[in-house]
């Protein structure tokens, strides 16, 4: 059963370099533990697993990170998709994610499992539903600009982003690299066969 609400999120908030450190640490802690044969996936793991890739597919033509060749909409989406898809994938297995910012996997006195890599990878996940609000208010903030100024031109998001979040290009373009590419998460199933 999960604890939190699917709007609020698991980790206090942190800076993006401690999410992504987290989300590493945690996520290969658990791809460690199953290589290892600490952790033997149940065949309820391994069924949700698939379905989290599926459902994550990034249909991204098999262009390599950073993908700043596309809409913010698509590359936020990407990832903000992943959080509600882990959210679904612990309800479905019975299993409570909790927050891993600040604290080391290695210190766990109880075996590495699913609840450790969701949560693991979660960690970064939400940063995506907070990014997307933060794209949203910004759309509207510009929304709002051009109806106030209508002989002005739109203003540029990337550009209103950047001003609002001056490293957010830098780190959407590492979080895709955690998400999507060869030996990420988009080879999420080829870990564990």
């Amino acid at each position: 059963m999960i604890t939190e609400s699917s709007h609020s999120p698991v980790n206090d908030p942190a800076d993006f370099a401690s999410l992504l450190a987290a989300a590493e640490e945690w996520t290969s802690a658990a791809l460690g533990a199953q290589q290892e044969g600490l952790w033997a996936l149940t065949e309820t793991e391994r069924r949700v697993l698939a379905d989290v890739v599926v459902a994550t597919n990034p249909l991204h033509g098999g262009r390599l990170p950073p993908h700043d060749g596309e809409s913010v909409h698509v590359r936020l989406g990407r990832i903000r998709n992943w959080a509600g898809v882990l959210r679904l994938a612990a309800r479905a297995g019975g299993w409570d994610l909790h927050p891993v910012v600040g604290s080391d996997p290695s210190f766990l006195t109880r075996p590495i499992g699913m609840p450790d890599l969701l949560s693991g990878i979660y960690a970064l996940a939400e940063q995506g539903e907070r990014w997307q609000q933060l794209m949203l208010t910004t759309i509207d903030d510009l929304n709002a600009k051009t109806r106030r100024q209508p002989q002005q031109r739109p203003g540029d998001l990337d550009q209103a982003l950047a001003e609002r979040e001056p490293r957010f290009a830098r780190d959407l373009a590492a979080a895709e690299r955690f998400f999507t590419g060869p030996g990420s998460l988009e080879d999420l199933l080829l870990f564990f066969y």
